[in-house]
């Protein structure tokens, strides 16, 4: 990477870089230098934002990863600016969000059809929802009203695509009908555009977006995504109108659903419906997603791969979502506050001792219940700890730890102050045997964005990861870059 006029190495110099990420729970100033530590780390893996970038690259991160992680990647940085007021890389978020807003301002560029699905569309406009929720800032010469207009673009290219033609409804996974999995009805599609639609709802007053909400989880629950005990499956296949489903379970399915079910028990002024199916949620989601061993109750982890070192590169970011929804959840749904910050007080505990790696000792692991680092590192490594760790300033005691802590919402909508006199009290977590969690591992994993279905093909990356060796240097140009040192110039690459 070039050094401009040697900015690079001289601020580079002047950095303490070295060490683990060190946490106590216990206080505010602890968990605020945890997360700048963490959140310097994730942005570490951009570098898509130099002069040489091709115009349809700026935004995104490095091959093998694919376009929708760097959208959910932004989100995260919303959250951290949000939540700490450190607007170090507030330029660099609104440069890459109005990047890869497409000719039609409403995150489809065409670069990226080959690998885009509902779901992925929909992490972009998650993440404007925040932006416009929080109040980030509005990049020069857009309207105030951008990042809400972003959003209500992408549900209204999602509506239409509702498919009447078979299982009676839902969206498709893949947008276009050329892209393996086309024929793939899966819960994180139709997760995405229920929260977009139940976030919209409370922001904007509009009850169209209520009525999508609600359309979303009743097909889902029909169609048996959602189970009687809340288990979110899969996917399933419309070609054979959604008779068999993938059972396969993620963390991501289950606590997209919880945020926006939390929202709607928030705009319904604490609904009963709304707080069973938010109640629902959580214990399944704990039950599930925590306490994989005996010795580590309360901590995350990805049942699915974690266990087995299969995760590939999307699935690695799986918790990052899950810390993200469920500490937002509690925020809106304050009655679950309790049972959330227990379970994300422990695993944030974990994931800043997993970051004790790399060459500088601070790379974050994927395997929190090792008790350090296991040896596998990524973006999506990175976000998981960052989004867990930040996520305990929202549920700091009395609420003083985040900055901007509730959600806003349009200035004509008034949602009424939820004070619950009861709170919910999980019982025991642990699904997996007595036996206790290895001390240490060692390996990674790399893979493609796919349903766990064999009839679903996999999407092919290429490319190669950014050293993490390098991560010093493109953080530092990360940082530079909000002084306006960057461009995005070049031939266009697909």
């Amino acid at each position: 990477m070039k050094s401009p006029n040697g900015a690079v190495v001289a601020l580079a110099a002047g950095l303490s870089l070295v060490g683990a990420i060190e946490l106590d729970v216990n206080s505010t100033d602890s968990i605020r230098n945890a997360s700048a530590a963490l959140a310097f780390g994730t942005a570490s893996w951009y570098q898509n934002n130099q002069s040489s970038t091709a115009a349809t690259a700026v935004g995104t991160l490095p091959a093998p990863i694919y376009w929708w992680e760097a959208g959910a990647m932004w989100g995260g940085l919303i959250d951290y600016w949000a939540y700490t007021n450190d607007t170090s890389y507030v330029e660099t978020v609104q440069q890459a969000l109005m990047a890869q807003v497409g000719p039609d301002n409403n995150y489809m560029p065409p670069a990226y059809d080959a690998s885009l699905g509902n779901d992925d569309q929909a992490f972009w406009a998650l993440s404007v929802l925040s932006a416009a929720e929080y109040g980030f800032p509005t990049p020069q010469g857009n309207a105030s009203s951008v990042y809400l207009d972003l959003a209500e673009a992408v549900f209204n290219t999602q509506w239409p695509r509702w498919d009447t033609t078979s299982c009676n409804g839902g969206l498709k996974w893949q947008i276009f009908s050329y892209n393996a999995g086309y024929n793939y009805k899966n819960s994180i599609s139709n997760g995405g555009l229920f929260q977009i639609s139940a976030r919209l709802a409370r922001y904007t007053g509009n009850s169209t977006y209520l009525d999508w909400a609600e359309k979303t989880w009743d097909w889902m629950s029909a169609i048996g995504l959602i189970s009687p005990t809340y288990d979110v499956f899969d996917g399933t296949d419309d070609t054979l109108n959604c008779s068999q489903l993938d059972h396969t379970l993620w963390s991501y399915n289950p606590s997209m659903l919880l945020y926006g079910s939390a929202m709607l028990y928030n705009y319904t002024n604490g609904s009963q419906l709304w707080q069973d199916r938010t109640t629902g949620l959580l214990q399944e989601c704990a039950r599930t997603f925590f306490s994989p061993f005996s010795n580590t109750t309360n901590v995350m982890f990805e049942p699915a791969c974690e266990p087995s070192n299969t995760c590939d590169n999307d699935q690695l970011s799986f918790k990052a979502y899950m810390a993200r929804w469920l500490a937002k959840s509690a925020v809106v749904a304050p009655y679950i506050a309790t049972s959330v910050n227990a379970l994300l007080t422990r695993s944030a505990q974990a994931a800043a001792q997993s970051c004790s790696g790399g060459q500088y000792g601070n790379t974050c692991g994927q395997r929190w219940y090792v008790g350090g680092y296991d040896g596998s590192y990524g973006v999506g490594q990175e976000l998981s700890a960052l989004e867990t760790v930040q996520s305990l300033l929202l549920l700091r005691p009395g609420g003083g730890g985040a900055v901007r802590r509730s959600p806003f919402t349009s200035g004509d909508v008034q949602i009424a102050v939820l004070n619950p006199t009861t709170t919910l009290a999980l019982g025991a977590t642990s699904t997996s045997t007595a036996a206790a969690a290895p001390t240490e591992t060692k390996g990674s994993s790399g893979g493609t964005k796919s349903s766990s279905s064999a009839a679903v093909a996999a999407r092919v990356p290429g490319g190669g990861m950014v050293s993490a060796y390098a991560w010093t240097f493109v953080a530092v140009f990360t940082v530079l870059l909000g002084s306006g040192l960057s461009g995005t110039s070049g031939a266009e690459r697909s």
